[in-house]
């Protein structure tokens, strides 16, 4: 019996679940490219991060980050030779905390991801002293956090969930 793989950690959920060509293949199903097949994709292919580097943040082996690589590339390329749509969905994933840095104490802590009508970011104030001005860190780099909520979100530009 195999052994079950390791979960991958995502920082994002997908923006977009399908995908759809403009004429269809007759004879090809859908192809899945499950959620951490996806963030494999974004880390290497998008971000343009060395490989070693994309298994360490999604918490991976270095081998097992390169088999669901390869396995998200394949999928992607045969819809797009075929002409077949690509759905996002399932895997073995579970999406990574947020961390944040309070610019006024300093304070860091981490909020769980968040989820339809939960909160993004920008309204999130500090635990400690109850600031709202704060740093998202993303592998101990800072990122600027708040912006006005968007009409399709609910959340502002600098929405710390990446949507």
């Amino acid at each position: 019996m195999a052994r079950r793989r390791c979960c991958g950690l995502v920082d994002e959920e997908p923006v977009c679940r399908k995908f759809i060509p403009d004429r269809e293949s007759e004879e090809g199903q859908p192809v899945v490219v499950q959620v951490e097949e996806l963030e494999a994709l974004r880390l290497k292919d998008v971000k343009g991060y060395e490989q070693a580097t994309c298994a360490a943040i999604m918490g991976l082996s270095r081998p097992t980050f390169q088999r669901i690589l390869l396995s998200a590339r394949s999928k992607v390329a045969m819809a797009l030779v075929e002409g077949r749509v690509i759905t996002i969905e399932g895997g073995n994933y579970i999406m990574k905390n947020r961390v944040f840095e309070c610019v006024d104490c300093h304070h860091v802590w981490e909020e769980v991801p968040c989820t339809e009508g939960g909160k993004h970011g920008y309204e999130i104030a500090c635990p400690q002293c109850g600031s709202m001005k704060k740093m998202k860190l993303e592998s101990g780099v800072k990122h600027a956090c708040g912006g006005q909520p968007d009409h399709q979100h609910g959340q502002g530009s600098g929405c710390c969930c990446g949507h």
